[in-house]
């Protein structure tokens, strides 16, 4: 009887051990997926969500996080303002929640911020480029190369009309950290 007795306390070890074990190797496969998650991942499973960002220099936007891509993501600052941001320069963000949403299809992995840009050049409105030097630019993008931007400066409350431009500026996609637009 005394045997059997230490033979199941034994057993019974062995199992803790094993379960112990196994809960460790789980914990640690979880991690090593988790560090394979891109912010991306977490802001697409927050779409619609209330976020606020800090960006270098731009400061704080709070808003509806709309979309997002690889690169960039867009807040809805609601009356009718919207802030294109590069996430390059992003530091912080709340308000995503603890999910992320799985891996992007091959068409919405490319949809860089060159694209969006692209976009808003076909609409034709009236921006404020926010630089890494800090400088507010202002006028309507005209064309996006594969690096650079070319903005039509304008008088203030005027279309984009030849006739109206005084100057055209190439600004490098690099230097570029928020875009925001009126959406009225």
């Amino acid at each position: 009887m005394r045997w059997q007795g230490l033979f199941e306390d034994l057993e019974a070890q062995a199992s803790a051990l094993a379960q112990a074990a196994r809960a460790a190797e789980v914990r640690d496969q979880i991690r090593g997926e988790f560090a394979s998650v891109l912010l991306f991942d977490r802001m697409r499973a927050a779409l619609g969500a209330l976020v606020r960002v800090r960006v270098t220099g731009l400061g704080t936007v709070t808003g509806r996080l709309t979309r997002c891509g690889p690169d960039w993501l867009l807040i809805d600052e609601g009356d009718g303002q919207e802030t294109l941001v590069a996430t390059r320069w992003l530091l912080t963000v709340r308000g995503l929640g603890r999910y992320s949403a799985p891996p992007p299809g091959p068409v919405e992995a490319r949809l860089g911020l060159r694209h969006v840009l692209r976009g808003v050049a076909r609409d034709r409105s009236r921006v404020q480029v926010r630089l890494v030097d800090e400088l507010l630019i202002t006028g309507t993008l005209d064309r996006v190369g594969a690096d650079f931007v070319e903005l039509a400066a304008h008088s203030d409350g005027e279309s984009r009309r030849r006739r109206e431009v005084r100057d055209v500026e190439i600004v490098s996609l690099h230097a570029i950290i928020a875009v925001r637009r009126s959406i009225r």
